[in-house]
């Protein structure tokens, strides 16, 4: 899959994990379900990860664990990340998750969402270098051989040299002990979502680790960030959260950046295309149109900030109240009328969506 990127930026692997273009989906909590995955494949996406899952309810019988544990054969290959507290908990859910079916398991030290950092899940563990490489080892023990093991981290908890350290202690301990392959955002747990992402800190950890595989994170909202995180800092991959919701497209727009070409911008067909196959998909996951209804109106919804008039996009999706209400609406809205029926090519000006930057990544 070489000839897929430029020169300078190899095609990616995590381990035995022929990955290709070096940019893939990144566990969203609350989006990355299967139908997002599939669509997001269907437009380039080499890799998909599942959104984030606590290793109690992979343990737990029923049919949320029903659902975490469904791996069909087209969701390849997928990732599967876990949050947790407990390591004896950790590994058992990891083999699991690999018995399963996913291809890898990514650990998730990087959510700053204060209910989980509450229950020392998530972001807090980059606070407690014993308990998180305990957990590393964890799922080590139950699945190295079979799947990759991958870690997500930010820059550290808080912005001081002692969150600092702590963050080389985790990276440098996950790295000795067999990990595959680490995701550094550069925001720190404290931050969440607001202020500065620092690539030059993606630059200092990809140039501090040497040939092992690290994947950058943070401030992707455009094919044009993807290729700039790449160039500038060197990190091997990137994974693409807040830009590739409600666009699927991006990852098409990467690869064709990445080779040279121009980026396309996707006629209304092209989108109202990818939001019915998202329908039909999501449909038969969660059992039937009603409970399917909430999460593709969600992602229709962020759909509707890439339109040329994003702002009657949405107001007219947001009236979506009943499943029979759902293709009608995406028929008008992303009516043939909108544009001539061809991509036109994407300019950085028109690639970023402010309204993304309130999603969670």
């Amino acid at each position: 899959m070489a000839e897929l990127v430029s020169p300078t930026v190899p095609p990616l692997s995590l381990g035995k994990v022929a990955i290709g273009m070096p940019a893939v989906q990144a566990a969203l909590s609350g989006y990355s379900d299967l139908a997002m995955r599939t669509v997001a494949r269907e437009h380039g996406a080499p890799y998909a990860l599942n959104e984030v899952v606590l290793d109690e309810l992979v343990l737990q019988k029923g049919r949320l664990q029903k659902r975490i544990l469904s791996v069909p054969e087209h969701d390849h290959p997928v990732g599967g990340q876990l949050m947790g507290s407990r390591p004896e908990k950790f590994g058992k859910a990891a083999r699991e998750m690999v018995r399963a079916g996913y291809d890898v398991v990514d650990i998730n030290f990087g959510c700053p969402v204060n209910k989980v950092l509450g229950r020392r899940r998530g972001g807090w563990l980059l606070q407690d270098p014993t308990t998180a490489l305990a957990m590393v080892d964890a799922v080590l023990q139950e699945v190295a051989g079979d799947a990759p093991v991958t870690v997500k981290m930010r820059r550290g908890s808080d912005d001081s040299p002692a969150a600092e350290q702590r963050f080389w202690t985790i990276l440098e301990g996950a790295i000795a002990r067999g990990i595959t392959a680490a995701t550094v955002h550069p925001r720190t747990v404290e931050q969440k979502y607001q202020g500065p992402s620092r690539w030059p800190f993606l630059a200092k950890v990809k140039a501090h680790v040497g040939a092992f595989t690290i994947l950058g994170s943070g401030d992707l909202f455009s094919p044009f960030d993807v290729v700039a995180m790449l160039r500038e800092t060197k990190v091997d991959g990137v994974t693409v959260a807040r830009g590739c919701i409600g666009n699927p497209f991006v990852f098409a727009q990467i690869r064709d950046l990445l080779a040279g070409r121009p980026a396309l911008r996707p006629a209304a067909t092209a989108v109202r295309a990818a939001l019915l196959r998202h329908w039909q998909l999501a449909v038969p996951f969660y059992g039937d149109e009603r409970r399917a209804l909430p999460h593709a109106r969600m992602h229709a919804i962020k759909y509707g900030q890439y339109h040329r008039d994003p702002i009657w996009a949405r107001e007219q999706l947001v009236m979506m109240r009943g499943p029979e209400m759902f293709a009608p609406l995406v028929e008008d809205v992303f009516a043939d009328r909108f544009d001539d029926g061809r991509p036109v090519e994407l300019r950085p000006e028109d690639a970023i969506v402010p309204a993304l930057q309130s999603c969670s990544e």
